[in-house]
């Protein structure tokens, strides 16, 4: 079996189909001898027929005989169907496409090159091989175009693999950018909160310059109500002295919402820069894994 360019392990699987193909063919030509013998048992037990007993005894048996070789050749079919179906979904686990050549089964040099093998070799073989269990059929031969496909595939593998671990740590940095952009909102809130308090003393502030200003004037106005404006004037600068301290403490409050609004921007830039890596990451993903 040398000329057809098989390697040891893909010979034992033809002998083995050839065993199989062999022990069905003997199984149905038995049952077409028994055809035979069951004719000659029930029928041929007079000593003469007419030529009308013999052409009916001889439509039986075409029947009983086209029946049988009928059945084995659908079954021979079958048997094959199911092989192939085998050997394509082994290959197709290597993303290799077989094809087949039809008129090669009709070739009469290699048909006579598979029979002289089963009458030479394949006796030869089918002795070594008797007390061997029979294997299933194997994958095939990692060598030349299949070796190489299967190291694409493991790269490609190991290259998306890769590229998903990437992927989380940019979804966490990206979490974690959009935790301060929150935070980052929450601070402007809060700044402009402060702004309106802000809005509030200088409102309060412009009521105690007016109030002055209707001091200074009642004092030039009227001495006699000096007293009383003095007493106002000293109820204002309490006042005064309270809405400073607020203004003061609101002034620090400010400042440190100002500081946490320079963080806010900072956080905003890297924020837009993660969300551009990782839209060209899910870019780049798309041309590995279009279907996800």
């Amino acid at each position: 079996m040398a000329e057809f360019g098989f390697n040891e392990h893909h010979q034992n699987e033809i002998i083995n189909y050839m065993r199989f193909a062999r022990s069905k063919r003997v199984l149905r030509l038995k049952a077409i001898d028994s055809c035979f013998e069951e004719l000659k048992d029930s029928r041929l037990v007079e000593e003469t027929f007419t030529v009308d007993e013999v052409k009916e005894m001889l439509d039986e048996l075409q029947a009983v005989v086209r029946g049988e070789v009928e059945m084995e050749l659908i079954n021979t079919a079958h048997t094959n169907v199911l092989l192939l179906r085998q050997l394509f979904s082994q290959a197709e686990k290597f993303y290799l496409r077989l094809q087949s050549d039809i008129s090669e089964l009709e070739n009469r040099e290699l048909l006579e090159q598979v029979a002289e093998f089963e009458k030479t070799d394949f006796k030869t073989t089918d002795k070594i091989n008797k007390e061997t269990s029979k294997p299933k059929l194997a994958p095939l031969n990692e060598s030349g175009v299949s070796e190489l496909l299967n190291k694409e595939i493991v790269r490609l593998q190991e290259e998306n693999d890769k590229l998903r671990a990437r992927l989380r740590t940019l979804e966490s940095q990206a979490m974690s950018a959009l935790d301060e952009k929150s935070r980052a909102e929450r601070a402007l809130k809060d700044l402009q909160r402060v702004q309106g308090e802000q809005q509030e003393i200088s409102s309060v502030e412009d009521t105690v310059a007016a109030l002055k200003e209707d001091y200074e004037r009642s004092l030039s106005a009227n001495v006699a109500t000096q007293k009383d404006l003095q007493d106002n004037l000293i109820s204002s600068k309490h006042e005064l002295l309270r809405v400073q301290e607020q203004l003061a403490l609101a002034e620090k409050e400010l400042e440190k919402k100002f500081q946490q609004t320079a963080a806010y921007r900072n956080m905003k830039e890297i924020l837009t820069k993660k969300n551009e890596q990782i839209k060209e990451i899910r870019k780049r993903l798309q041309r590995y894994e279009p279907n996800e």
